[in-house]
């Protein structure tokens, strides 16, 4: 059963059609990669999922039932959590702050707790800087944050919109270590990834998105094989 179905998906800004009617579906437990070029439509893609942009048309459907048009606080009782690009954390609060605010849902004070001290031990770095204002952090701590702060929501459906962006080398392979943790832990995940070659390499499945349009989906193995995909978005 599909944890995740998108038919005919539309959203637009004003008389921009950024989103033109697409079709994903995506397994529990699965990981799955959507890459394209800026501007072809990703982000928007991950906003209308988590409830942040309005669809024009097409339904969503979440463990079985309509979605389309719930709002965010809701998805996210319901397992559905965005990382958004940039992180969006709260830069003059703490870093623990930051990470309560993700359970801000929840009113089980034993699993908030549990879930803190596994989120510390995911990021020792965290833990170090708990009571750092974030905004102080380093973009990768930053990120780990952004992704530590959505665990405490306690996920089924995590949706991470270009997690790598400005980081330096050795933290993307840190930030894409854990996200393939986070995945064999059995948390389902949409990654939207800057860097094609590395998400469709920690992917089980990839669409490629072109200017609104669904235009290729495949094992993500098949599509690293891809001549078009391999010149298009691998720079060969």
């Amino acid at each position: 059963m599909n944890l995740l179905e998108v038919r005919g998906l539309k959203v637009s800004y004003g008389g921009i059609n950024a989103v033109k009617g697409i079709d994903l579906e995506i397994r529990a437990g699965e990981l799955v990669a959507l890459i394209g070029a800026n501007g072809a439509g990703k982000s928007t893609t991950l906003r209308a999922l988590a409830g942040l942009e309005r669809p024009a048309g097409g339904t969503v459907h979440y463990q079985g039932h309509s979605i389309t048009r719930q709002p965010t606080h809701q998805l996210v009782r319901k397992g559905l959590v965005l990382v958004p690009e940039g992180r969006g954390i709260f830069g003059r609060l703490t870093v623990e702050e930051n990470l309560h605010m993700g359970a801000y849902c929840r009113d089980d004070a034993k699993g908030i707790k549990a879930d803190l001290q596994r989120v510390y031990a995911r990021f020792p770095r965290l833990q170090e800087r708990n009571h750092q204002a974030a905004g102080t952090l380093s973009g990768g701590e930053q990120q780990m944050l952004a992704i530590g702060r959505a665990l405490m929501s306690r996920p089924r459906l995590l949706l991470l919109d270009e997690p790598s962006m400005g980081l330096a080398p050795l933290m993307v392979q840190k930030i894409f270590e854990t996200i393939r943790a986070i995945a064999a832990e059995g948390v389902t995940i949409l990654l939207v990834e800057q860097n094609a070659k590395l998400a469709l390499e920690t992917s089980h499945r990839g669409y490629v998105l072109e200017s609104g349009l669904i235009t290729l989906h495949d094992e993500a193995r098949a599509l690293l094989s891809n001549q078009k995909v391999r010149h298009a978005y691998l720079g060969e």
